[in-house]
């Protein structure tokens, strides 16, 4: 079964390799990517002996160990790795860490602050209690309905504000399912008169590779595929044929698609008017990543931490990226990783916005001018889903239409689904057993 793979992201060289781990024959699989590298949204950057991830900072971590264990081992082993404590900070003004989630660590913030969180958190809990409500479909209301007046002035309002570039009530609540921590009324209150609580034990332990920043992942899933990786090599024609399907003027019996199911309209033949439509209207964030080279020889014990305020600059979230491996920097050096959104397909920033955000991470304490050695960043069109309130409606004519013409969707952003890259690795794997299973009985 000849099969075409468009994307050699982490969901297409996890589901190749996987392909021919259980058998399939190699000479059969094609991979079609763009870039003159592999890696789709994993992809890392060198400058000057400085490593960063380009689309935000990655870590390895998965419920499923047996995945997690793929990885690593396709990257080099256990041996390849650092392992991480998780130390996670909000930075509340110029000079206040509090302890993450927000809800958690009320107690660490100035003394208003603080009783503006509980009294609001009380009430949102008294009046859940009362009235029995469920939780309401747009985000603006679910952050009320769930943290009260306070968490949502202090943190949640600005902060998602920076991220998702819109209005919040345009925002689903469903996103939220199980990525923000549901800390009970009992932990709030304790945390608000310095009793510490944990309400994310999620991710406690991380790891990450030890050279050639996350992209050493995909490195190490494509190694044995090269001869299968066709880079430099967009996808411009797909067109649907009796026996199967025909990319780039090719003939395939079979074909994953791994892109953006946004680009699908440009490059896939014969799409009705009402499907294209609804893959061109699928939402999403674009991202700029900056590297801040830093001649500081040591950062405080953290890994990542979160900027509400506007005061703070654009930048949602800044990653300490020497303290995930020390190959990250040159020894005696550090370096920041920087994350500004945007609206998806909005035009790249210009030099301003670099300006900003050095503002205000000096605004916030976190870098002096004078420590900085360079800058370096990186543009990404596609980075995160938006969950608006059209998005279950289009992706399911999107993957209803691609799943009737045997145009198996695969990832985050060709699935459409807010999958973390072990996510795609167990999507793939589960891709692979029923193309496995196709061919046998095909």
């Amino acid at each position: 079964m000849k099969t075409a793979i468009l994307g050699a992201g982490v969901s297409g060289l996890a589901l190749a390799r996987t392909l021919v781990e259980n058998g399939f024959d190699q000479t059969n699989l094609h991979l079609f990517e763009a870039h003159s590298k592999v890696g789709g949204l994993c992809h890392s950057k060198t400058v000057e002996g400085f490593t960063y991830d380009i689309t935000g900072g990655h870590i390895l971590y998965s419920k499923d160990a047996a995945v997690m264990q793929w990885m690593k081992d396709c990257a080099g082993g256990d041996d390849a790795f650092v392992e991480r404590d998780r130390n996670t900070k909000i930075r509340f003004g110029s000079d206040t860490w509090v302890h993450y989630p927000f809800e958690n660590g009320i107690g660490d913030l100035p003394k208003q602050a603080n009783y503006d969180c509980l009294k609001g958190y009380v009430e949102a809990w008294h009046q859940r209690t009362v009235d029995g409500s469920s939780a309401p479909a747009d985000f603006a209301s679910w952050v009320q309905w769930r943290f009260g007046d306070g968490i949502a002035k202090h943190f949640m309002d600005p902060y998602n504000e920076k991220i998702w570039k819109r209005p919040l009530e345009q925002i689903t609540s469903g996103w939220v399912a199980g990525r923000v921590p549901d800390a009970p009324i009992e932990d709030v209150l304790r945390a608000s008169v310095g009793i510490r609580t944990e309400g994310y034990k999620h991710q406690a332990i991380f790891y990450y590779p030890k050279e050639g920043g996350f992209q050493a992942i995909t490195d190490g899933i494509a190694s044995t595929l090269t001869a299968q990786i066709r880079t430099s090599t967009p996808v411009t024609e797909v067109v649907r044929t009796p026996e199967g399907w025909r990319v780039n003027g090719e003939e395939f019996d079979c074909v994953v698609n791994t892109l953006p199911i946004n680009e699908l309209p440009r490059i896939i033949q014969g799409i009705p008017d009402g499907v294209a439509q609804a893959m061109n209207g699928l939402a999403y964030n674009s991202i700029t990543c900056y590297l801040l080279a830093l001649d500081r020889a040591e950062h405080p014990d953290l890994s990542w931490v979160y900027l509400p305020h506007h005061e703070q600059g654009p930048a949602n979230r800044v990653t300490y990226m020497s303290n995930y491996s020390p190959g990250n920097a040159p020894e005696g050096k550090t370096s920041f990783l920087v994350e500004v959104t945007r609206p998806g397909g909005t035009p790249a920033p210009g030099p301003e916005l670099e300006q900003e955000v050095i503002d205000g991470m000096e605004a916030a304490g976190l870098v002096k001018r004078d420590e900085i050695l360079f800058t370096d960043h990186e543009n990404a069109k596609y980075a995160y889903i938006v969950y608006d309130h059209d998005l279950d409606e289009r992706r399911k004519i999107s993957l209803d239409w691609l799943e009737e013409n045997q145009l198996h969707p695969l990832g985050r952003f060709g699935h459409y689904d807010y999958f973390n890259s072990d996510q795609c690795v167990i999507a793939a794997r589960e891709m692979a057993t029923r193309l496995l299973q196709s061919a046998k009985t095909g």
